[in-house]
């Protein structure tokens, strides 16, 4: 690809910062004989560090920039984020199970238990977060959830302050790392 056909254009949230991609795409012609009307593309991801390539394959029944293509590309890591977080924090990857309907009914119980959280989450960064902490997490509330209301702890106080200090530790981290990027940005 011609260097005049890279973009450097932002794919969305990370878990360190924004992520800065350089994209390009090529327009692909189906021949096929079922193929939709439509357009295609050829999407091309190129990682500025390790200049490692990824490729979407696109179709849109109307034309559509470039920007649309590399945000709806974005929102992949943004759904493999949330199995990998069905996974590690509700279990979705610990049935052990050997009929359909018991994986469905685990499924399903794994689901309600992210979405309950997801919720919370949404609904808690609706309100303003303090100075100096990152906002309540997923994981940090379900962490809370596990010692307040599952096992009842006593000494409300330092797990709320323990809360605290890991937010603390977190916002500083991530604004390392925006400074960082900052600084590696042209």
């Amino acid at each position: 690809m011609p260097k005049q056909s890279w973009q450097r254009l932002w794919a969305g949230q990370g878990a360190k910062g924004h992520r800065f991609y350089d994209w390009a795409w090529i327009t692909v012609h189906d021949t096929a004989p079922d193929a939709r009307d439509g357009y295609r593309w050829l999407l091309i991801r190129c990682n500025r560090r390790t200049g490692e390539l990824a490729f979407y394959r696109c179709f849109s029944a109307r034309r559509v920039p470039l920007a649309t293509l590399v945000r709806v590309a974005g929102r992949r890591w943004t759904i493999e984020e949330s199995f990998q977080t069905s996974k590690g924090q509700t279990g979705l990857d610990e049935h052990q199970v050997r009929t359909w309907t018991s994986w469905y009914r685990w499924t399903t119980l794994v689901l309600l238990a992210h979405l309950f959280l997801a919720i919370t989450t949404v609904a808690e960064r609706a309100k303003p977060t303090p100075a100096g902490l990152i906002p309540l997490t997923l994981n940090e509330i379900r962490h809370l959830f596990n010692r307040l209301v599952m096992q009842c702890t006593d000494n409300i106080t330092a797990c709320l302050h323990w809360s605290w200090w890991r937010r603390h530790h977190q916002h500083r981290a991530q604004q390392a790392h925006y400074q960082r990027q900052s600084i590696e940005e042209p």
